[in-house]
């Protein structure tokens, strides 16, 4: 898979860089050529695999991604109905 473009601002250019740091810790969506989604962000998965609602479930092979609420918000214009 080939990472297509970027859904939303570039992590250094949003209001309080969007959670980014320099040339790190940049959350960050992208649209693959696949037409999935690809999530840069943080690493929740040990924090909150005990909390999942009971109707949810995270397989083996996948895990919880944080973004900031900022990120996922200024991405929306970009992202497809469906």
């Amino acid at each position: 898979m080939k990472f297509m473009r970027r859904i939303g601002p570039h992590p250094h250019d949003r209001p309080q860089g969007g959670g980014s740091t320099g040339q790190s810790s940049c959350p960050d969506i992208w649209e693959l050529d696949s037409g999935d989604f690809a999530i840069i962000g943080f690493d929740g998965h040990n924090d909150l695999i005990g909390n999942l609602p009971h109707d949810a479930n995270c397989h083996s092979d996948e895990r919880i991604i944080i973004i900031p609420r900022e990120t996922l918000i200024l991405a929306k214009p970009q992202i497809p109905e469906y």
